[in-house]
């Protein structure tokens, strides 16, 4: 984000991956800008000054609400392919509203087609430093063109309503049978859905607009288990055991679902118990059937084996707050990231259990809750985290302070960066823009693209330096 004001001299861009010139302007009567990183909770915003997005830091940046706000949404796996690379991108959704009345909330559906966007690279090959000649004019032309590349104008939502009394807190698909969704509602009900007519109905239309918007789909659940004591937040599908489930709630139980047949669930009634508080969140091993784990605002992480009882097989204290979310490496199962209420995540090694403490990354970048994590798909390295800070950061974890490469970058650029001493290198991208930013999901077809959803709606977003990692990277 660059910061454009009264005074032009203060103009700053956040992004890590911008390009020489972000933000300012080529024109030769206006004085060059050197640009300098914005830092989010310390720099602070003068009377009058407002920041602005800089589009040349992403390859692809979209907003776009389907109405009320969504706490929790989950990407559709779909027919379309694997490690999507041409734009323009089609996306599918699930999302669960927060209405400001029960009876007004719904399930979403939706597609979301046209996402137009353009590869960019790190370091520009030309400017208008290196060709005299080159006008502003040109230069601004040039580079709308460069814009338009794999599509060009809005992206096109379709959207298919189905009733839902209550908020919902927490939604995901199933990953073997997308059609297959879980929701957590406010209310106290955990409720399995069949969405394969609306996402086939979708599927098949080409029809620009919102579709079914209007109108609300009233369709029965396939279960509806009331058998939780509370409401919860904790979900997760196994990816290793097709139709595998489990739900944790805010009086510390988790419930284990069986699949008995394409439609139908044993639900055991007796639940695991082991943490003291809620049960903030689950999340199923990437490699073993049997094995999850759990984490809770009583700040320990609990390892579970559903084939030895009810209690955890081991447990540790992982954070001096709430653990509010986890997420397991699904390219280094030994790997799991958890995010605090304190606004610190950590990055914890199983293989270090019997050593007594886990943790060979602790973070203290955001200073509000973490209400979301996830590693990436694409590469094991790389995780993106959101808080209320409203901030999206990604991270590298790989990366280490390389004083060679940076003056190279520097010289390649011909600007001093001058980035904080104090920031992390690990520290890839930094993504504002969005109000109360509540989750995030990587896409796992389309490498280097995020989806997030915040009080003020969801964001599709590719930055151009992490495209380039994932893709050096593989």
């Amino acid at each position: 984000m660059a910061r454009t004001l009264k005074n032009p001299k203060k103009a700053k861009i956040k992004n890590k991956g911008s390009k020489k010139g972000d933000g300012a302007s080529t024109s030769s009567s206006v004085p060059t800008i050197r640009p300098r990183v914005w830092q989010p909770g310390v720099d602070e915003l003068e009377e009058g000054e407002e920041l602005q997005c800089d589009p040349s830091a992403y390859n692809s940046l979209h907003a776009f609400h389907i109405g009320w706000p969504c706490l929790s949404f989950d990407i559709v796996r779909d027919s379309l392919g694997s490690d999507r690379k041409d734009f323009p991108h089609t996306v599918y959704f699930v999302a669960g509203t927060q209405a400001e009345k029960a009876s007004w909330n719904s399930i979403g559906v939706f597609k979301v087609s046209n996402v137009s966007g353009t590869r960019r690279e790190l370091v520009p090959t030309k400017s208008a430093e290196d060709d005299p000649d080159m006008d502003a004019e040109s230069s601004d032309s040039e580079n709308s063109e460069d814009e338009e590349e794999g599509g060009s104008g809005a992206p096109v939502l379709q959207l298919r309503k189905v009733a839902h009394h209550g908020c919902v807190n927490r939604i995901r698909a199933m990953t073997q049978n997308p059609h297959i969704c879980a929701s957590w509602a406010d209310s106290g009900h955990v409720q399995l859905w069949d969405f394969s007519s609306h996402l086939n109905a979708l599927a098949e239309s080409e029809t620009e607009g919102i579709q079914g918007a209007s109108s609300v789909f009233n369709q029965a659940p396939l279960v509806n288990f009331r058998g939780h004591k509370d409401e919860g937040y904790a979900i997760d599908w196994s990816p290793v055991v097709a139709g595998r489930l489990v739900t944790g709630d805010c009086k510390n139980c988790i419930h284990l679902w069986e699949p008995t047949s394409g439609s139908t669930w044993n639900i055991d009634a007796t639940p695991f118990v082991g943490h003291s508080a809620s049960v903030e969140d689950l999340q199923w091993s990437p490699s073993e059937p049997h094995a999850f784990v759990s984490c809770s605002v009583d700040g320990t992480i609990a390892i579970w084996d559903i084939r030895l009882g009810k209690s955890p097989a081991a447990s540790f204290k992982a954070h001096d707050a709430d653990v509010n979310v986890i997420s397991w490496n699904r390219q280094a199962s030994c790997m799991l990231a958890s995010g605090s209420d304190d606004g610190t995540f950590s990055i914890h090694d199983f293989r270090l259990l019997k050593d007594g403490n886990t943790v060979v990354a602790h973070f203290k970048y955001h200073k509000y809750p973490v209400t979301s994590i996830e590693w990436s798909p694409h590469e094991a390295s790389t995780l993106a985290v959101s808080s209320f800070d409203n901030q999206l950061t990604i991270w590298d974890l790989s990366l280490e302070k390389d004083e060679e490469e940076e003056a190279e970058f520097k010289a390649q650029t011909r600007e001093q960066v001058n980035a904080p001493e104090d920031l992390p290198p690990q520290l890839l991208f930094v993504h504002q823009g969005q109000k109360d930013l509540k989750e995030l999901h990587w896409h796992a077809q389309i490498p280097g693209m995020i989806v997030s959803t915040a009080a003020d709606g969801f964001n599709i977003l590719m930055p151009s330096n992490i495209q380039s990692t994932l893709s050096n990277g593989s």
